[in-house]
């Protein structure tokens, strides 16, 4: 499968809980880095989601917000990381983030960047919202 999703994380599923019309389903994708996205039950049944289960996460480099400071967000994703580069574009910069042994890509602002001075071995913080993660299996 092709997407235009800059970020696909594998992992294994950890927990599913489960409201009266959605789930959250916690990825554990690196040691100690786990991720949540949040599905309809109705998705989370049709793709027969188990824990333990083998799951790719698919996240839009767009959809991550990226913040200096660890911050108190309603979204379930705040995950450290590390720059490993940052290209500046003539609007956008893309962001390479290293969670662990995961690569992370974010695109910013160039406003953003320069804002937040984010640059090569700075430590960031990679934040998205779980309904902005899209589960394949």
């Amino acid at each position: 499968m092709r997407t235009s999703a800059r970020n696909e994380l594998n992992g294994v599923i950890k927990e599913i809980k489960s409201g009266g019309v959605m789930s959250e389903v916690i990825i554990e994708v690196d040691k100690n880095i786990t991720i949540s996205s949040t599905i309809t039950n109705d998705s989370k049944d049709a793709m027969v989601l188990k824990n333990g289960m083998h799951i790719s996460a698919l996240i839009k480099a767009s959809m991550l917000v990226l913040s200096k400071e660890k911050l108190s967000t309603s979204a379930r994703n705040n995950i450290e990381a590390k720059v490993v580069e940052v290209i500046k574009g003539a609007i956008n910069s893309e962001i390479k983030l290293k969670l662990g042994e995961v690569m992370l890509y974010a695109i910013i602002t160039n406003d953003a960047l320069l804002e937040l001075n984010i640059k090569k071995d700075d430590t960031a913080y990679a934040i998205f919202k779980a309904s902005s993660v899209i589960l394949v299996a």
